[in-house]
């Protein structure tokens, strides 16, 4: 296994600047996604990680030793694509086999290394046939297959399961979770797919625009996200954004939106919000945080402020139904409980857990 250094990496095309600075650590064993939108550089710092693209600046550090300048084949990395790269004259055992053979492995070893992969990835069946002869899921089974089966001491993938229709790509995110599990290898993971971000990770790198924004748990970046952008990507449906302002009420304070009610601020947040009354900020609340009150007795009844909010569109979802709202002047998106949709033009009654809110600047995004 692993332990990983990113320090410092930049990455430059001619004069166009892709990878600012970028630092992060991955301990043996874990497994760490690169998440952010297209082009915020993560498939970019994975290929330098592999050696598949050169570094501008900076050092990449595997187990201490400096990686920049050795061949990908001399790094002891496996890596998994996004378009399968399996060789297509090759039977399924030949392509898991490969890398053993191009290392000189015995033939014995070889076959057993084919032999315990694709037990573990239960493909025992599809040995003898060719990729065009395969699904896409089973293709890709295959590529994660021939990356296990060299026993490497760092995995990194590559958007794997992007080709991959919904369901398959539930069924393979399950899957190489389990793998890690199993074996324990260092993994580093690259998607824009915030739920394979944050179903996988034992810590994410939120990326925009070659940059880190935050580095942390999938809980950390959920309960408490640095800045606006992060707590607008991780989340789904994304967190509600609403134009506000914090008042003061006596000894406690409000948060005010845009041509909405005033909403109490939670007794145990007034004193950390309160050198901010009278300033303009940006109230952010996730969907699930606007629900009906009769099924949120768990919660903190003190922080949850009851809000009528009209209908405009209801889309149900089976256990429970997103609406969609207006809260003053802005939109916003509630997640209610129960399998009957409120009729579009219809009042609901909701409660904001307002304990669960996060206030952001309006000009720099950063949470206060």
């Amino acid at each position: 296994m692993a332990h990983v250094v990113v320090s410092q990496l930049f990455k430059k095309y001619g004069e166009l600047q892709v990878v600012h600075g970028v630092d992060f650590e991955i301990g043996d064993g874990e497994f760490m996604v690169l998440v952010g939108p297209s082009g915020c550089g993560k498939s970019t710092i994975l290929r330098m990680i592999a050696g598949l693209e050169t570094v501008t600046g900076g050092e990449i550090l595997v187990n201490d030793r400096v990686v920049n300048d050795i061949p990908p084949r001399d790094r002891d990395i496996a890596m998994v694509f996004q378009d399968y790269a399996l060789y297509p004259h090759m039977s399924v055992r030949q392509n898991l086999g490969f890398g053993l053979k191009m290392r000189n492995a015995p033939r014995a070893e070889v076959e057993a290394a084919v032999r315990k992969t694709a037990e573990t990835l239960q493909i025992e069946a599809l040995l003898d046939r060719k990729p065009k002869q395969l699904s896409g899921g089973q293709r890709q089974r295959v590529a994660i297959g021939r990356a296990i089966a060299r026993e490497p001491q760092l995995f990194l993938f590559d958007e794997p399961l992007s080709n991959l229709d919904a369901k398959l790509r539930v069924e393979m995110r399950t899957q190489i979770k389990r793998l890690h599990m199993s074996f324990k290898v260092t993994s580093i993971y690259v998607t824009h797919d915030q739920t394979e971000a944050m179903t996988l990770a034992d810590r994410i790198v939120v990326l925009r625009d070659g940059r880190i924004e935050q580095v942390g748990t999938p809980e950390e970046l959920y309960m408490r996200p640095a800045n606006r952008f992060v707590a607008g990507f991780i989340g789904s449906p994304t967190m509600n954004f609403i134009e506000a302002q914090v008042v003061a009420e006596g000894d406690g304070l409000q948060v005010a939106p845009a041509g909405g009610p005033p909403l109490a601020i939670p007794r145990s947040r007034v004193e950390r919000y309160r050198r901010h009354a009278g300033r303009s900020v940006i109230l952010g609340i996730r969907p699930e945080d606007v629900t009906n009150t009769w099924t949120e007795e768990s919660r903190d009844r003190e922080s949850a402020v009851s809000l009528n909010v009209p209908v405009e569109i209801a889309e149900p979802l089976g256990s429970d139904t997103l609406i969609f709202a207006r809260l003053g002047g802005a939109e916003i998106v509630c997640r209610a409980s129960g399998t009957t949709a409120p009729a579009s033009g219809s009042t609901i009654r909701l409660n904001a857990h307002m304990d669960r809110m996060h206030l952001f600047d309006p000009d720099s995004g950063m949470a206060l």
